[in-house]
């Protein structure tokens, strides 16, 4: 039941007259027909300049803009606000694009841009409150030095904007500037403050999980569900540490590797596991009525109670879908590696780091590349760090300084609850009182049309997100829950409790990373690094062979009760986040978190793979049970123990070619099994050949990768998407089922065209390595149910694994005979993989011609879904590039001006600058570009220098 809001659906009129004037205005800027010499004037009027000089208001002295090549710059000032001020500056004449799109997503505010389409858009996000947040954090968290900077940055954008509009700023503000006469306002500390929201959603942890677990329990048994979610395989894929405890209220390292449980130790799942809102016994509504059941409810109507809650969960998870389709899909293929070696184990003598973040592809990239050094180092003047910023963001985010290097990959802690919330006309139930909601009021502005008003209301438990859709007012109508439930009337809402709609100091600690001297000044850094959760790997230079080290920060919920992997009932404060033993309510003590400094095994792995194991006499806390599954931290432990195995050393080199391995670990497990099938139709044959012999590497050119993953692909549709309920499958999956139309489980007897309704980016069986376990352990039993798959068409139902994996195998094949023609010798897996850049926001809607425009690609790649090259792609939807090393760096910490790095794509945001997309065929064949850091490397690679000047 919403709150009152007069926010419609997505007006398809509208936003399509929009777009056309869109695209009759860049069709001028393409150069077509008589618009070229107006074309030409516009591309170069929002070019930067980047030779001579320009003044810059508010600098105590000039600053130096060094680019080379590439465009990447690097800063020199005799000030931090003088750096900072100049790093807006710069950061707006390549990005400001990018930047003004950020900002309207994180305030909701995208429909002053982008017309009508962008409403329910912007609804949800003003329901989180990422702008009030991120306001709350400047007003009441961040240092005054951090302000400082932060205001820097915001004076250095609004030099730039100033006296430019349209086509001065870029291609698109040009479109917008004609189209709707649009002026961007001036950039603002909480502008930079807000973006830090955007990531943390990105990296949420295993909301998605959540989700798809409630939604699979209106068709698949508990037993069926842990079967899909396996649990972390320890001993086989090493965790990130050791192994540790919490001792006087501190983590201690170990020296050895953990055994036992997998998670469910101090905090357990047992009484209160997933009973709290699955498959355990409570209260149910029969049919919606508000007829009480008891206890332990008959299979019919709890079959109907899953029913409701599928229906309502599916449309939050088409809700949530439109967030991430403007920032990145979030499912199993987000992540990073990273890894760094002790000096002992390399040539250098001194330690090695390699960092690529997974994130989805964009154009321009996520990362800008820059450096901010002070010419002479004092109390005034800090800085002399470069690596990977955030175009909007003061600061580096990953990179090194003159003494050490860091880099991060997703954590992958469960930050975030779902809460079933009892709503009534004057407030909501917690503990058997009625509580008002906190309310407010927003008004979101659309460009072309008339204003729409929402209240977002929120709850002890967070905002209610169910409120933002007529479909989601009744999440949880039927929904089973454990104990004694409130009668739901017209049925429960839903909020969100996440860690990132605390205020925090995340930005606090962006700035002592950036110039920390060592490891504890790291540590400290990390302390405030609250949110997004992230695995933080270091390297220093310091002693004979420099320092190796990690630390997970963030702020992680410790639960009373219930393990977060199904919504939890809102109205029993059983079931909230409780304090913890530092004061910060719900949260684990930061000092209790796990962290190593210089292992015995010489080396560090985080690629998204569990931290520590828990459970009796290990770690105490829970962090999640969603962990990635290991298939690509495990390959690049392998990798490290091969080469430094009898003395052996790694260079630059070799961690640059592990960055690049294309290795298979379901390839590894399958193929021996399927190559000894016997397959009578000779064209299947002649395909399964490709096979023999094969290493299991997925290079661009190789038939066998394209053949294995179209096998693997069919093998995941047969064996368990036509078992996943509609609101998993992708969308246009449409088949005739039986359906329950009386409300009956066990009356089904009316067939129905049913469709998929997901997203191409989210649905499942998504490939990723939770499958790949999923299958490894289900081959071990052929004659297991998920191997029967029912008659189609010519073919006859499969009752056991060989059969099944026969009918993929013919699947496949035909499937590729279409796609890459008739002869297997012919195909290869790049032309089936394939990334496509496309510009943010404009570049992913419109025709093809506006595609053509603002969009680059496509470029065949190797690698694939839980590899070391982790071009991820979703095996429901197909085979495109979905997930990508959205950047990749080596830190030499020797000799740093012989570290290497690379960017997706390129240091400008301007579609046909040369630097739109410079690196982007570099990255695509494993390059690296030197990264000159040293004032005499810098001066060397330099062939451009612009001036900024008080």
């Amino acid at each position: 039941m919403p709150a009152n809001e007069s926010a419609p659906s997505a007006k398809k009129k509208g936003r399509r007259a929009r777009l056309i004037v869109l695209i009759l205005v860049l069709a001028l800027v393409a150069g077509l027909g008589y618009g070229a010499y107006w074309s030409a004037d516009t591309l170069r009027s929002s070019f930067p300049q980047t030779t001579g000089s320009l003044k810059l208001p508010g600098l105590g002295a000039p600053v130096d803009v060094k680019r080379d090549a590439y465009g990447i710059p690097q800063l020199y000032g005799d000030s931090d606000e003088d750096l900072m001020r100049a790093q807006g500056f710069v950061h707006a004449q390549d990005r400001f694009w990018e930047m003004d799109v950020r900002r309207h997503l994180t305030a909701g505010r995208l429909s002053e841009m982008f017309g009508s389409g962008q409403v329910e858009t912007d609804a949800f996000l003003r329901t989180l409150g990422w702008r009030q947040v991120a306001q709350a954090e400047y007003d009441t968290k961040l240092s005054p030095e951090t302000k400082k900077f932060l205001q820097a940055y915001a004076d250095g954008v609004n030099a730039y904007l100033k006296g430019r509009s349209g086509k001065d700023l870029s291609v698109e503000h040009a479109a917008l500037k004609l189209s709707d006469d649009y002026q961007p306002e001036p950039w603002t500390p909480v502008d930079s403050v807000a973006w830090l929201k955007a990531m943390a959603w990105d990296l949420r942890g295993n909301m998605q999980d959540e989700i798809d677990r409630a939604l699979m329990s209106g068709k698949l048994s508990q037993q069926q569900i842990d079967e899909l979610y396996p649990p972390y395989p320890f001993d086989r894929n090493k965790a990130i540490t050791d192994g540790g405890k919490v001792q006087a209220g501190a983590y201690v390292p170990q020296g050895g590797p953990g055994t036992g449980a997998t998670g469910t130790g101090a905090t357990g799942t047992g009484a209160t596991g997933t009973g709290a809102t699955g498959s355990g016994g409570g209260s149910a509504v029969n049919g919606g009525t508000g007829r009480k059941v008891g206890a332990a409810p008959d299979p019919a109507t709890a079959s109907g109670a899953v029913q409701g809650v599928r229906s309502q969960l599916g449309a939050l998870s088409d809700t949530l879908d439109k967030i991430p389709a403007l920032l990145g899909p979030n499912g199993s293929g987000i992540g990073s590696n990273s890894w760094v070696v002790s000096g002992r184990y390399t040539t250098t003598g001194k330690p090695l780091l390699a960092n690529d973040p997974h994130l989805a592809p964009q154009l321009p990239s996520l990362w800008y590349q820059m450096g901010l050094h002070c010419r002479t180092a004092g109390n005034g003047c800090t800085f002399d760090v470069a690596g990977f910023t955030f175009s909007g963001m003061p600061g580096v985010i990953i990179g090194h300084n003159a003494d050490i290097a860091w880099g991060l990959t997703n954590l992958g802690a469960d930050v975030t609850d779902l809460y079933l919330e009892q709503v009534r006309p004057e407030g909501y139930v917690y503990d058997n009182k009625v509580l008002p909601f906190t309310t407010r009021e927003e008004t979101i502005k659309v460009a072309g049309g008339p204003s729409k008003k929402i209240t977002v209301r929120t709850t002890n438990n967070g905002p209610l997100i169910s409120d933002r859709s007529d479909e989601l007012g009744t999440v949880g109508t039927r929904a089973p829950v454990a104990g004694a439930a409130p009668d739901r009337g017209n049925g429960y809402a839903v909020a969100l409790r996440w860690t990132a709609l605390d205020p925090g100091r995340s930005m606090d600690a962006i700035f002592k990373l950036d110039r920390a001297k060592d490891f504890p000044s790291f540590r400290a850094a990390a302390a405030d690094f609250e949110v997004p959760s992230q695995n933080l790997i270091y390297a220093d230079n310091k002693g004979p062979g420099g320092n190796i080290g990690y630390q997970a920060p963030g702020r992680i919920p410790v639960r009373n009760q219930g393990d977060g992997r199904m919504p939890a009932p809102g109205w029993d404060s059983k079931y909230a986040w409780k304090g913890g033993k530092d004061g910060n309510a719900g949260y684990i003590p930061q000092n209790e978190l796990p962290w190593e400094l210089n292992p015995a095994r010489g080396y560090i792995v985080t690629a998204n793979q569990a931290v520590v194991e828990s459970g009796a006499g290990k770690y105490p806390y829970t962090l999640t049970t969603d962990w990635g599954y290991g298939a690509r931290s495990q390959r690049i432990n392998d990798l490290i123990e091969a080469k430094i195995k009898d003395g052996g050393k790694i260079s630059t080199e070799d961690m640059q070619k592990m960055q690049m391995d294309n290795s298979s670990e379901i390839a590894a497990l399958l193929t021996p099994m399927l190559t000894k099938i016997q397959v009578a139709d000779p064209d299947v044959r002649t395909a399964q050949k490709l096979l023999d012999g094969w290493n299991y590497t997925q290079e661009p050119d190789s038939a066998a990768a394209a053949y294995f993953n179209a096998v693997w692909r069919n093998i995941l549709k047969l064996a368990f998407g036509d078992k996943m309920p509609k609101e998993l499958r992708v969308e246009g999956d449409c088949r005739n089922v039986k359906a329950d139309t009386q409300g009956l489980a066990d009356d089904l007897t009316e067939v129905v065209r049913e469709c998929g309704q997901r997203g191409p980016d989210s649905a499942q069986p998504d490939g990723g390595d939770r499958w790949f376990e999923v299958v490894r352990r289900l081959v071990k039993d052929e004659k297991s149910a998920w191997w029967q798959s029912p008659a189609l068409r010519n073919e006859k139902a499969t009752t056991s694994r060989d059969e099944l994996f026969a009918r993929a195998m013919k699947d496949a094949r035909w499937e590729l005979t279409a796609k890459l023609g008739k002869d297997p010798e012919t195909w290869s897996w790049g032309r089936l993989h394939q990334l496509r850049l496309k510009n943010q926001t404009i570049g992913t809607e419109g025709p093809g011609f506006l595609q053509w425009v603002l969009n680059r690609g496509p470029w065949n790649l190797g690698g694939g879904e839980a590899t070391v090259n982790a071009t991820g792609w979703n095996a429901a939807s197909g085979y495109e590039v979905t997930w990508v090393p959205s950047m990749r760096m080596v830190v030499n910490l020797n000799d740093l001006d012989k570290s290497r790095w690379i960017n997706l794509t390129g240091a400008s945001g301007h579609a046909y600058h040369s630097h739109y997309t410079d690196q982007t065929d570099l990255w695509a064949k494993g390059e690296l570009l030197d990264w000159s850091f040293g004032k005499e490397a810098v001066d060397k690679a330099t062939v451009n220098t612009l001036t900024l000047k008080p």
